[in-house]
């Protein structure tokens, strides 16, 4: 499985940004994608998945009411929408997915395939 991520840059705190994550290589139809974030000096944290099975979704408390995680099946991509961007939402962002459809337990140990980093920067 292959994830490309793309879409992070520079952003004023309360503007908006759309990360991207092109996925290929699944060998079967359920599975669970979405976000991790890594800020300097801090530990990699679920920011929100999605499963393939139902569109269920997840996300992080912090996170929650200001991005929206969403799919498009016909492009094999996730997006995840960030809104009211706050100067702690500044990290790398990663893509990633695992075998197991369920959006629950959206941690690093439970993920199966990583993509490269893309870093959102909000800073006024």
């Amino acid at each position: 499985v292959q994830l490309q991520a793309s879409g992070g840059g520079l952003v004023q705190p309360g503007g908006s940004l759309r990360l991207s994550c092109v996925a290929s290589g699944f060998t079967s139809d359920f599975y669970a994608i979405g976000w991790f974030r890594q800020a300097p000096g801090k530990e990699r944290e679920g920011v929100s998945c999605i499963s393939s099975s139902d569109d269920s979704t997840n996300y992080a408390e912090s996170v929650k009411g200001r991005f929206t995680i969403s799919r498009d099946n016909a492009k094999n991509t996730v997006f995840l929408q960030m809104s009211s961007l706050k100067f702690e939402d500044t990290a790398v962002y990663y893509c990633a997915a695992r075998n197991n459809w369920l959006v629950s337990g959206w941690t690093s140990s439970a993920v199966d395939y990583w993509g490269k980093g893309t870093l959102v920067t909000v800073s006024s």
